[in-house]
């Protein structure tokens, strides 16, 4: 496996146990055990999706290496995170 998906799923699992407790939270908030078991991994998904695309992004526009893309990354997800939380 290259070095850039190997980045791009670490950056995608770590935004993802970042913000697993708030996404856990708000999904057994529902009110039966189905819907809070797919809100909960399609937010994971979504994460994993968005960190591909952030990443993916970064490195078309090749001016930062691949750790500072990654880290980059990783705020972007926990700051979009958090606004969202703060929002509702």
């Amino acid at each position: 496996m290259e070095s850039n998906t190997k980045a791009k799923l670490t950056v995608g699992l770590l935004a993802c146990f970042g913000l697993a407790w708030g996404l856990f939270q708000q999904a057994l908030n529902a009110s039966d055990l189905a819907i809070a078991t797919g809100l909960a991994f399609g937010q994971l998904i979504a994460i994993i999706i968005i960190s591909f695309v952030i990443m993916t992004i970064l490195e078309w526009v090749n001016i930062f290496d691949l750790k500072t893309n990654a880290i980059l990354t990783l705020i972007t997800l926990v700051t979009i995170r958090i606004s969202y939380v703060i929002v509702l």
